[in-house]
């Protein structure tokens, strides 16, 4: 319940939804309480009901049925009243929950960060799409469940013991009596049944713990082979993969046969328990009908209260599959909880300052300042680092694989905490960052280009130039087209398709980590000449291995490996023939997006 509470905690304080929280759950326990008060009033007409059908009364009998009528519209409207506020509770706490768990997700790149933390939450996306439903509307299920059983057990136990009467008994000679006799038998009905759930049904929690994250794990799987269906197609690795399906699904259903096992144990208990419910009540209540001390329409009373009494007591037996199984949704969403804490917690302890400058603030600079990058383990990647590279600088960072150097740019970015040390950075909006494999995200073409600014930021014209210039003219015609550009288009054109929405962003400063690998030598040098054409002004700070890279920078900065870290070496560049400017067509096409 702790656990829990942290989950409803946020959306009854939270200042945008507090509100609406509150009146729907005013909504729903007021329709539930008139729920309950029209079960009592149907208790009372069970009662002069069959009273009026042991009297042969006519009058009272096809009163009764207009009374029936009445209570069953009173019910049926409570019902759907209830069932609107409750539908609309669930929803609005799921988008809370959600919409929190997605801020936290993103913010700060921990959606990147959490792959390298030891013992993080597995698949969060699962978490915050699935478990995230089954937490917040079971929750609200079993609520107002308990509530119901609460409401119906003090209303209808107070029938019950004046209905029952005293029980009159006699042990070695002595005579005694027990008052309100039935209330003590429900109380034992239901704390046999409870007891005996418990003992059947408890392992259920860890089951259903057990199942969701294998649930999880072929759910991942699925996915992770249809992202990288080409790979698979290309080598033949449809059998492995197979096997590995077979292997994940495999666990689903070992766990799924223990649930089921343990289902069909609770269901002897629970389907036996239920059925004798109906029957113990005029069992018990029979010797006073018989002594004509109660009509038969008191002992369909108490037989009406005992059920009720027995339904309320009995909240915990009949739902406990049912609660085994909501706590599961609420760990798994908890444990995603934790592990932003846990992120949060260490990236405080061992973070690395990064210092952005103010937009306006002159010079800006890039600089590392006895720079530490480490693994979330601690681990030292790169030790004691300081460099400058001023704004309109073009550097080149190279170094043996595993030194650092994609490390460093997520150090830049402020996605890797880990470490310590200073990076002083321009302003953020002054930056882009281009990886190996660039993002294009769902959506049109055009969407695509423009990200992470709207298409309409920037004019047709530019748009069609920047794709004419980075050689895709035949993407021109399809700028409005919905795909999945990620596997439409090769890994090249994705490449020049990020120097496009280069062109239309223009950065100040630029980062490119093996932005040009998939391209070859003419391409590359066709990319590259952007820096001395069109965005001569732009800094641009590469990691890249290709030949010829480093005749369009200025210096580089070398990463060489040691023990203790790979330390930054500072390296001027000798003088050489650089690339010449193009002339004419591409002169023109220049100015013509720096106007746009």
């Amino acid at each position: 319940m702790r656990r829990f509470w942290r989950l409803a905690r946020g959306y009854y304080t939270s200042p945008a939804d507090r509100r609406q929280a509150w009146l729907l759950t005013a909504a729903v326990l007021g329709l539930t309480i008139f729920q309950i008060g029209v079960q009592v009033r149907f208790n009372l007409w069970n009662r002069d009901f069959f009273n009026a059908l042991e009297n042969r009364d006519s009058p009272a009998f096809y009163g009764q049925m207009w009374m029936f009528a009445l209570l069953t519209g009173l019910a049926m409207v409570a019902a759907v009243g209830q069932l609107w506020a409750r539908q609309a509770l669930m929803l609005g706490w799921r988008r809370w929950l959600v919409h929190r768990l997605q801020g936290r997700w993103l913010e700060h790149g921990r959606h990147y960060q959490l792959n390298f933390l030891p013992g993080a939450a597995d698949n969060p996306d699962q978490r915050i799409s699935e478990n995230t439903r089954w937490a917040t509307a079971m929750a609200v299920d079993l609520s107002i469940g308990l509530l119901s059983a609460i409401l119906t057990l003090a209303s209808f136990l107070g029938i019950l013991w004046s209905l029952s009467g005293p029980l009159r008994m006699s042990y070695s000679g002595t005579e005694f009596e027990i008052p309100g006799y039935m209330v003590w038998c429900a109380l034992l009905y239901a704390l046999v049944g409870s007891i005996a759930t418990m003992w059947i049904g408890g392992p259920m929690v860890d089951i259903n713990i057990r199942r969701n994250e294998a649930e999880s794990d072929h759910r991942f799987t699925l996915i992770r082979m249809r992202e990288n269906s080409e790979g698979i197609a290309l080598i033949r690795g449809e059998a492995d993969e197979d096997r590995g399906l077979q292997r994940a699904f495999g666990r689903v259903v070992s766990v799924m046969k223990e649930l089921y096992d343990r289902e069909r144990r609770l269901m002897w208990l629970t389907s036996g328990y239920g059925m004798a419910a109906g029957v113990i009540p005029i069992l018990v209540a029979s010797p006073r009908y018989f002594a004509g001390a109660i009509t038969l329409g008191v002992l369909m009373q108490i037989s009406s209260a005992f059920l009720e009494v027995t339904r309320g007591l009995n909240w915990f037996v009949d739902n406990f599959p049912k609660l085994a199984d909501w706590r599961s949704h609420v760990e798994r969403v908890v444990d995603l909880e934790d592990t932003f804490d846990m992120a949060e917690a260490m990236a405080s302890q061992t973070r690395i300052d990064v210092v952005e400058q103010k937009p306006g603030e002159e010079p800006e600079l890039l600089s590392f300042r006895n720079l530490q990058v480490a693994h979330s383990d601690g681990n030292v990647v790169i030790q004691g680092a300081n460099a400058e590279i001023k704004a309109g600088e073009k550097v080149l960072i190279v170094g043996e694989s595993g030194t650092g150097k994609s490390t460093l740019f997520r150090a830049i970015a402020g996605l890797w905490p880990w470490g310590s040390g200073q990076i002083c950075i321009p302003p953020r909006a002054h930056m882009l960052f281009m990886p190996q494999r660039p993002y294009i995200p769902l959506g049109t073409l055009r969407a695509g280009l423009t990200y992470p600014a709207a298409p309409d930021q920037f004019p047709q014209e530019a748009q069609v130039a920047a794709l004419e210039r980075c050689g895709l003219p035949h993407l021109v015609a399809r700028l409005e087209e919905e795909e999945r550009w990620d596997r439409v288009l090769s890994l090249g054109e994705q490449q020049r398709l990020a120097f496009a929405r280069l062109l239309l962003h223009k950065p100040r400063w630029v980062f490119l980590d093996e932005a040009t690998a998939a391209l070859d030598e003419e391409n590359q040098d066709q990319m590259m000449r952007l820096f001395r054409e069109e965005l001569d002004g732009s800094a641009l700070i590469s990691i890249g291995h290709r030949p010829g890279l480093d005749v369009y920078h200025d210096r580089t900065l070398q990463l060489l490996r040691a023990p203790d870290g790979a330390r930054l070496e500072v390296r001027r560049k000798p003088a050489r023939q650089r690339p010449e400017r193009g002339t004419g067509g591409r002169a023109a096409l220049r100015r013509m997006l720096r106007r746009s």
